[in-house]
Formats: C-alpha cells, sequence, structure tokens
C-alpha cells in the first residue's frame, strides 16, 4: 500500500511516516499543498491523508480538484477543525472520511485500511498473473492457494512491476518508488531484492515472470504458458 500524506507539520508527518512504515505501509509526505495536488495527480497512490489547514488553496479544495478530474482515489482529512458544518463539507466535497486530530494512530491506519479496502473492491482488488494472485491490501501472494511469504520490499516490487505489465522499469525508477527517501546509496539493491523474489516464485514455477531487460531493467510478462 502506498499512501500520500500532506500536511503543514514537518515533525507530525515524520513521526505519522514511520508509524505507518513500521505497519508495513509505504507512506510519502509533503508540507506544501501545491506539491502534494501535483503529486496526487500525477502519482498513483491507494489513499491520500490530508489537512485542510493551508494558506491560500485549502484541503477543501483538493478535494474537490481531485474529484473533478475523475480521480477517486479515497482521501482521508485529519485536522483540528471539529464542527459539524467542517465535517460536513469535506465529506460533501468528496472525502471518503474525516478524522479530528489529536487521535491515535491505531485507528487512523485502521480508517486508510477501510477505505482502502472499499476502493480497491472498486478496482479489482486482486492482481493476477496466470495462477499467481497479489492482494494489496491484506499484501498476501498466492500461488492457487499456497501462500508465499515476501518480504516488504519484494512484494512492493512485484506489486509494482503487475500493476504496470510489461512496462520496463529501470532501477532508479523501482527505487523511486519502492524505497524513496530511505534508499541508502547500496548500488544493486534493486538485483539483490529481483533476486530474494525470483527464488521464493521458482518453487512454484514463477519466477519466469520477471524478466529482465538488458541495459534498462526489469518488467513483468504474463505468458500463457503454465
Amino acid at each position: 500500500m502506498r499512501l500520500l500524506i500532506i500536511d503543514t507539520e514537518k515533525t507530525y508527518l515524520e513521526v505519522v511516516r514511520q508509524e505507518f512504515e513500521a505497519n508495513g505501509v509505504t507512506a510519502e509526505t509533503v508540507h506544501d499543498i501545491e506539491e502534494g495536488l501535483l503529486r496526487a495527480f500525477h502519482e498513483d497512490y491507494d489513499c491520500i491523508v490530508l489537512d485542510i489547514l493551508f494558506p491560500g488553496i485549502d484541503g477543501f479544495q483538493l478535494v474537490e480538484n481531485l474529484r473533478n478530474q475523475m480521480n477517486e482515489t479515497p482521501v482521508i482529512i485529519t485536522t483540528s477543525k471539529d464542527t459539524i458544518e467542517d465535517r460536513v463539507q469535506g465529506l460533501d466535497r468528496g472525502a471518503d472520511d474525516y478524522i479530528i486530530k489529536p487521535y491515535d494512530f491505531r485507528e487512523l491506519l485502521a480508517r486508510v485500511r477501510a477505505v482502502s479496502r472499499r476502493y480497491f473492491g472498486k478496482r479489482r482488488p486482486l492482481m493476477k498473473c496466470g495462477d499467481l494472485t497479489l492482494e494489496p491490501v491484506s499484501r498476501e501472494c498466492h500461488v492457487n492457494d499456497k501462500l508465499i511469504p515476501l518480504r516488504r520490499r519484494e512484494f512492493d516490487i512485484l506489486e509494482l512491476l503487475l500493476k504496470h505489465e510489461n512496462q520496463v522499469f529501470s532501477r532508479e525508477r523501482i527505487i523511486s518508488h519502492v524505497w524513496q527517501k530511505e534508499y541508502d546509496g547500496t548500488s544493486n539493491v534493486v538485483d539483490v531484492h529481483i533476486k530474494y523474489l525470483r527464488d521464493k516464485l521458482r518453487a512454484h514455477n514463477y519466477d519466469r515472470i520477471i524478466v529482465t531487460v538488458r541495459g534498462v531493467g526489469y518488467k513483468v510478462a504474463c505468458p500463457d504458458w503454465h
């Protein structure tokens, strides 16, 4: 799962990012609403967690702009504005949920999962490649009924490549999507994780779906070979 968190408070952003990461959720943070709007339009997120208190364009407008452009990414508003009028306005303008600060992180995590399940339900959540299925919400990978235990980065790489089947991703682009700010500069980190992933899929004869495009990167191809 990949989140975008937009808030003016940098300290809060870092704390919440770490909480999500500790629960296996990739979280990107932005403290400028204009940048947040650009990312929301041009990147693929499973949920957006948004404060509404920004100078200039506010969070309500961001949600409305997304919905006007037919972007259905779930949005949870998190704010200290707790009047009924604010809540009604947020939901009426397209937000999926509204939570008042301060809150218990466990509640926010549960709400993110809930709106994501509804969203994925509309988008056919299971990613399939032959008999292999990937469930982004539960973060489980199966071949037929057999669970393949994947670590966080392995799952994220497979999810990224499956979501864009037959599209080649360079190592740099995979790092940008999967590691983001946590990249430690290790030159072969993508290759190592691809090897781990292939090793786990090999027992089920699915290592071949991950194709190396020499000099470029990797892609997933799902031919009818099984």
